[in-house]
């Protein structure tokens, strides 16, 4: 059976588990999860969890009288015969039968030694400094923000290079570090005034396209939303408006995009045309930013006519 002194411990290994967990989620999961759940706050709940195991394995615990006679789990398993009535024994019954039972004697309540409880809180915030310096570390020096200023710059510019293409007028591309514009809380992947000269991308989908302008890296799925977000965020500068014309715009743009970033042609189409694909769920439900029918080849929103491949 489960004894209550094991909970707290247990309780605790649990806490360090989920820690762990949520640590390696954070490092390989989705920008929007770090933008989304401030690790500081985590790891302050995670503290504050291990205070209140160290605070409660101190207070005063109860000592409890135990029966020297066989358990009821003892007679169960062993089989205890029942008490067969002996005469000598009865008569014995009877002669001290007057007798007042003695009353109980409470124990004082016993106080736990310090050392184990204390040893598990030091242990305990050892291991939630260990994990915050390796989100530390990985967040300094890797992502977006592991790059330098001077390489965050560049690609800026490069980004800005190609939407200026599609936009027919120099507009400028900014990576939204900070997260006021774009991101978890805004439930977008970039965004630009109609008609405007600047636009925002998160900075997952700004390292997406470093990594494939700088490094040559593609990474499926990831550098082809990139790709189209780019182009949709250009076209939204261009001065279209609907969201739904802007998508389709992109996904054709995207294919051109991606070749001058380093795709071969065929690749570049294979991951517009997953994004196309996948549009309905990237719409996050809304019905502004499903493509129409005429996104299509020969439809009224095809920007090359004379290619039969779509897009």
């Amino acid at each position: 059976m489960e004894q209550p002194a094991d909970r707290p411990v247990r309780h605790v290994a649990a806490l360090r588990i989920a820690l762990a967990l949520f640590v390696l989620a954070w490092i390989f999961g989705p920008y929007s999860f770090r933008a989304a759940v401030p690790a500081w706050l985590v790891f302050l709940i995670a503290l504050g969890l291990e205070v209140q195991f160290f605070l409660g394995a101190l207070r005063e615990q109860p000592r409890e009288a135990r029966d020297r006679g066989p358990q009821a789990v003892d007679r169960e398993r062993f089989g205890y015969p029942e008490e067969v009535e002996d005469p000598f024994e009865a008569e014995l019954d009877e002669e001290y039968e007057a007798e007042p039972e003695p009353e109980p004697v409470e124990l004082a309540p016993a106080r736990r030694p310090l050392w184990p409880p204390l040893r598990r809180l030091l242990v305990g915030a050892g291991l939630i400094g260990a994990f915050a310096l390796v989100l530390w570390f990985v967040e300094a020096r890797t992502g977006w923000d592991g790059l330098s200023a001077e390489t965050r710059s560049q690609a800026e510019a490069r980004f800005s290079a190609e939407a200026s293409q599609i936009a027919a007028k120099p507009v400028t591309v900014r990576c939204d570090e900070s997260g006021r514009y774009v991101g978890a809380v805004q439930h977008s992947d970039g965004a630009a005034v109609v008609g405007g000269d600047l636009a925002y991308l998160t900075p997952e989908r700004c390292l997406d396209l470093y990594r494939l302008a700088f490094k040559g890296e593609e990474r499926g799925s990831r550098t082809g939303r990139a790709l189209a977000v780019l182009a949709h965020e250009a076209w939204h500068l261009r001065g279209v408006r609907d969201e739904g014309t802007t998508e389709c715009y992109a996904l054709q743009s995207g294919v051109v995009i991606g070749e001058r970033l380093g795709l071969p042609k065929d690749t570049a189409r294979r991951l517009m045309r997953q994004q196309f694909v996948e549009n309905a769920l990237h719409a996050g439900g809304s019905s502004e930013y499903l493509v129409t029918r005429d996104c299509r080849d020969g439809g009224g929103l095809d920007l090359h006519l004379g290619d039969s491949r779509f897009p």
